[in-house]
């Protein structure tokens, strides 16, 4: 499961990063805002995918679902991308406890 949510964080790590552009091209969001506000939530995801061996990191990846979809408000397609993520961060967590609680064959 740790794995599997890695992945899932790391990949969204990058669209977050390259949402920053978008942001300031097509948004006209403030530079310093986009580049701060992405930059924090992008290098929240690594940290966070390399605190997964705890159990509250799957707590706060899921905040960090929360606060990537809200930054739809800004860049109208991430409520979009945000919601993909939070599917796939969801479908990662299920199947590792399914996979972890089936019996060895």
């Amino acid at each position: 499961m740790r794995r599997l949510c890695a992945v899932v964080l790391a990949l969204q790590t990058v669209v977050t990063a390259l949402s920053i552009p978008v942001a300031i091209s097509v948004a006209h969001a403030d530079g310093t805002t986009a580049g701060v506000v992405g930059g924090v939530l992008a290098v929240a995801g690594l940290i966070i995918a390399g605190l997964l061996r705890f159990r509250w990191a799957y707590v706060a990846g899921s905040v960090l679902q929360l606060l990537v979809i809200a930054t739809g408000f800004v860049v109208t397609t991430m409520f979009f991308l945000g919601i993909i993520f939070a599917a796939l961060w969801t479908t990662a967590i299920w199947l590792g406890w399914r996979v972890e609680g089936a019996p060895a064959r």
